[in-house]
C-alpha cells in the first residue's frame, strides 16, 4: 500500500497496513539536506528536495509545501526579512492604524514572488511523487493572517475596540487565501492546510466569530476544487473543540495539550484527528521508547480514522532514532492490530 491509498483509506475509516504518519516537517527538513533555511523559504527547489529527502527517510506520509506563516503577508506588503540561516522576521506591522488598509495589496497568486513559488514546489513534489504520495500545499487562516499583517497584540485589542474593521481586514484576507487554496489545488495539491494559531488564544465565542466562519469558507472552496481540508492550530484548544468540529476540515491537528481520546469523541464521524504527542518533550527531548509508546497510546484512543503526528512541527536538531521509532510503532501497531 503506497502512502496516497494509505492516506485516503484511513480518512474514509477503509483498512489500512498501518496508520499515516503526518508529522509537520521545516527547519528539521531544511538542515536535514544541509540547507540553510533562507533558502529554504526562498527557493522552491530545496523546500521540494528537503521535503521529498524527509519523506523518504523516515516513512512519512504526505510531502509538503509549507515553510513559513509569511507567504501571502509578503506578497500583500509586508516586510519580511530573512536571515542566512534564522527564521523570518517581521519588525513592524503593515497596518500600524486602522486607516492604513488601504496599504495591503490584493496578489495574484501566480505571479506574486512568494506565492508563486509555493505553487512551484507543489508542482515539483506532485511530478516526484506520480501519485505514489499525497502532497499538502498551505494557506493561512484569515484571522492569523490579520495578526501577521497587524501584529498580534493590536489584533487582540481589535477583538474589543474595533470588531467592525476587524471583520473588513478579515474580509480581505480570506479572498486572498481562497485565490491562493484554489491555485494550490489546481497546482497539485491533494491537502490544503490552513493554520490559525492565534485561535488557541481567544474565546469559543471569539472564535465562531472572527475565526470559524472564515475557515468554513476557505475549506468550501478546497473541496469545491477537489481536494482534502486540514486544520492546524497549535496550542491548547480543548475549548474550541465542539467548533472545530464544525469547520468543515476533514482532518483537524490538536497540539498535544489537547486530550487526543477528548478530540476523537466529540469529532465523532466528522474531522479525522490528527496528533498529538509532545514535540519537544517526547520527540526532541525523550528516548525511542517513549516516542513508541507515545504513538501507540495515540493510537489506542484516536480511533479507526485517526492519524498520528507530534503535536506540532518536529523540533530542529531532533535525534532521527526518536523518528524512526515512530515510524517502527505504526508498522507495529498495524501489523500486530490490523487497521
Amino acid at each position: 500500500m503506497n502512502s496516497f491509498e494509505r492516506f485516503h483509506n484511513r480518512l474514509h475509516g477503509l483498512p489500512v497496513d498501518r496508520p499515516p504518519n503526518f508529522d509537520i516537517m521545516m527547519t528539521f527538513a531544511a538542515h536535514f539536506i544541509g540547507q540553510p533555511l533562507s533558502r529554504y523559504y526562498l527557493d522552491y527547489r530545496v523546500l521540494a528536495e528537503a521535503n521529498q529527502a524527509v519523506q523518504q527517510a523516515f516513512d512519512l506520509d504526505l510531502l509538503q509545501a509549507i515553510s513559513d506563516p509569511y507567504r501571502e503577508a509578503s506578497d500583500m506588503g509586508l516586510e519580511v526579512e530573512f536571515p542566512e540561516d534564522g527564521l523570518p522576521v517581521s519588525k513592524k506591522p503593515l497596518v500600524v492604524a486602522p486607516e492604513d488598509l488601504s496599504k495591503v495589496r490584493v496578489p495574484n497568486p501566480s505571479t506574486s514572488r512568494r506565492m508563486s513559488d509555493r505553487l512551484e514546489a507543489i508542482r515539483a513534489m506532485k511530478s516526484h511523487s506520480a501519485g505514489q504520495v499525497p502532497v499538502m500545499g498551505w494557506v493561512e487562516g484569515a484571522l492569523a493572517e490579520a495578526a501577521d499583517l497587524r501584529g498580534v497584540n493590536n489584533t487582540f485589542v481589535d477583538l474589543y475596540e474595533r470588531p467592525q474593521w476587524l471583520l473588513d481586514l478579515l474580509e480581505h484576507c480570506v479572498e486572498v487565501e481562497i485565490a491562493f487554496a484554489r491555485l494550490q489545488v489546481e497546482a497539485g495539491a491533494d491537502i490544503i492546510g490552513l493554520g490559525d494559531a492565534v485561535c488557541s488564544q481567544i474565546s469559543p465565542r471569539m472564535y465562531r466569530r472572527f475565526a470559524l466562519p472564515y475557515e468554513r469558507r476557505i475549506f468550501d472552496a478546497v473541496h469545491q476544487a477537489g481536494s482534502v481540508a486540514r486544520l492546524h492550530i497549535c496550542g491548547n484548544t480543548t475549548r474550541l473543540l465542539p467548533d472545530m468540529a464544525q469547520c468543515g476540515a476533514d482532518i483537524v491537528d490538536l497540539d498535544w495539550m489537547v486530550g487526543f481520546g477528548q478530540a476523537a469523541e466529540i469529532f465523532g464521524t466528522g474531522p479525522a484527528p490528527c496528533g498529538n504527542f509532545d514535540p519537544v518533550a517526547v520527540m526532541f527531548q525523550g528516548t525511542p521508547d517513549m516516542v513508541y509508546e507515545s504513538v501507540r497510546h495515540c493510537l489506542r484512543v484516536g480511533g479507526a480514522r485517526s492519524f498520528v503526528m507530534a503535536g506540532c512541527e518536529i523540533p530542529d536538531g531532533t535525534p532521527h532514532e526518536n523518528l524512526r521509532a515512530q515510524a517502527q510503532a505504526l508498522v507495529e501497531y498495524g501489523g500486530a492490530y490490523g487497521t
